[in-house]
């Protein structure tokens, strides 16, 4: 079942959103060669609790850590470790869902470790401009399968891969929600989008293949995933509502940047 949100629910997602979007600015100048992703971990959870809030990965489907944090050919759910070192030209993804007070918002953002490649940037650069491409169409009237075309259609223009395993989603209540939300998709083609409801749009963009394969590290029984040839991956996530006045970014880290999806 899709639920649509109250202003009251959407304006309490927005709360749980800044404090999301204040980690990952933050994180910004945390993250540099020679500290751990477990440095990552730390840091974020400390925010989150700083601000009121929890982190509502931890515990979820056994989950043990605030945030997922991959790196170059890893695609998503990699667990922050404490021995895993940061190296410069690393593109680094963190990724979790703040918790304030019942309300959710979820929010994956790469980074650039140190100076990355052109190749690493243009990914970095192409899988956010995918992630927009993808905001603007979520409009009312529009249907889930014009999010992900416009993603879709971007990224393998480009030549890019498109990670199809895993998807975006609704939230709220829970972490995740009808509808599906992938970033590929048929224009015209699935739910149609209401105002009130929130959904998460989350490219994972490689520089090559799209399909990925599972991996655990020593000692440690979570699974994850990688490229399966080792390319490199991106991911950028937003949490939009979408209204009459179109969608409404809840995660925004740039009011300048994003200010025609804040009204």
């Amino acid at each position: 079942m899709i639920t649509l949100k109250s202003p009251r629910e959407i304006e309490g997602m927005e709360k749980a959103g800044a404090i999301l979007a204040g980690m990952h600015r933050a994180l910004r100048d945390v993250i540099k060669p020679g500290i751990t992703s477990w440095d990552i971990e730390k840091f974020s959870l400390k925010y989150i609790e700083d601000h009121d809030a929890t982190p509502e990965e931890k515990g979820f489907e056994g989950y043990k850590y605030a945030t997922c944090v991959s790196i170059n050919d890893e695609v998503a759910h990699t667990m922050p470790r404490k021995g895993l070192l940061l190296k410069d030209g690393d593109v680094v993804a963190v990724d979790t869902v703040v918790n304030w007070h019942g309300y959710l918002a979820d929010s994956c953002w790469t980074y650039a470790c140190g100076q990355l490649s052109p190749e690493r940037q243009a990914l970095m650069d192409d899988t956010l401009k995918a992630l927009y491409l993808g905001i603007q169409q979520a409009v009312v009237g529009n249907r889930v399968g014009d999010i992900g075309d416009a993603i879709d259609s971007y990224v393998t223009s480009k030549g890019y891969g498109n990670v199809k395993a895993l998807i975006g989603h609704g939230i709220q209540p829970t972490m995740h929600e009808s509808p599906d939300v992938p970033a590929y998709g048929e224009a015209g083609r699935g739910p149609r989008l209401k105002a009130g409801m929130t959904i998460c749009i989350e490219p994972m963009i490689t520089t090559g293949s799209s399909d990925i394969v599972a991996k655990q590290d020593p000692g440690d029984d979570w699974e994850f995933y990688v490229t399966d040839d080792g390319s490199d991956c991106a991911q950028f996530e937003h949490t939009i509502a979408i209204t009459e006045d179109g969608p409404k970014i809840l995660t925004s880290q740039d009011a300048a940047m994003d200010a025609k999806y804040l009204s």
